[in-house]
């Protein structure tokens, strides 16, 4: 991305259920908490196991209706290293979709996390209220990586985002609750001064 503009790419398996939700509902979020100044925020999804060109899962689809979020136009796409270099910060859904990304591209280590371990580094650094958002976003990234030997352990699972397929439609609405909560800190640390 150019300096102008920030990508942030959210990974899961197929690029179905937890990272199209992840993607839309971090649009809504910027969207909601910056308004026009959010467009130089672009939002993108992809899977490590993803077949290109699939419509998003239904149940992540419902939730995001339900949520008053737009869940047309979608596909699905397979990461690569291209994808991952494009990208100014990588969330995935879980630990060994982080790994899979990392066996991919490397030199990427430093912008890629789970969504739940950058929120939970997130929520430990002092507000970034000055500069453009693409701006305080970068900062939020060094200053995650600067500080994040600091932040208590957890278990492992801890980090990772359960995933719905193949669960009743509450399993959705459970996780589109989860990454909005994760989502909510990020944006959180970044707010309007």
């Amino acid at each position: 991305m150019t300096a102008d503009r920030f990508g942030m790419l959210f990974v899961c398996h197929a690029n179905l259920c937890r990272s199209p939700l992840a993607e839309r509902l971090a649009r809504r979020a910027f969207d909601d908490a910056f308004g026009t100044a959010a467009a130089e925020v672009v939002t993108a999804s992809a899977g490590t196991r993803a077949y290109d060109g699939s419509p998003m899962h239904r149940g992540s689809a419902q939730v995001l209706a339900e949520c008053g979020v737009d869940a047309e136009g979608f596909v699905s796409r397979t990461v690569n290293a291209a994808i991952l270099r494009g990208a100014d910060l990588v969330l995935t859904a879980t630990r060994d979709q982080r790994s899979a990304c990392l066996t991919l591209e490397p030199s990427a280590v430093r912008r890629i996390f789970t969504l739940r371990q950058f929120a939970r580094f997130a929520a430990a650094v002092p507000p970034i209220t000055d500069g453009t958002v693409p701006g305080r976003l970068r900062r939020l990234v060094g200053e995650v990586n600067a500080s994040r030997h600091l932040a208590p352990g957890v278990p492992g699972d801890a980090d990772d985002l359960p995933d719905p397929v193949n669960q009743p439609i509450d399993a959705f609405r459970v996780c589109a609750e989860d990454v909005w909560g994760s989502l909510r800190t990020i944006v959180g640390v970044i707010g309007a001064a």
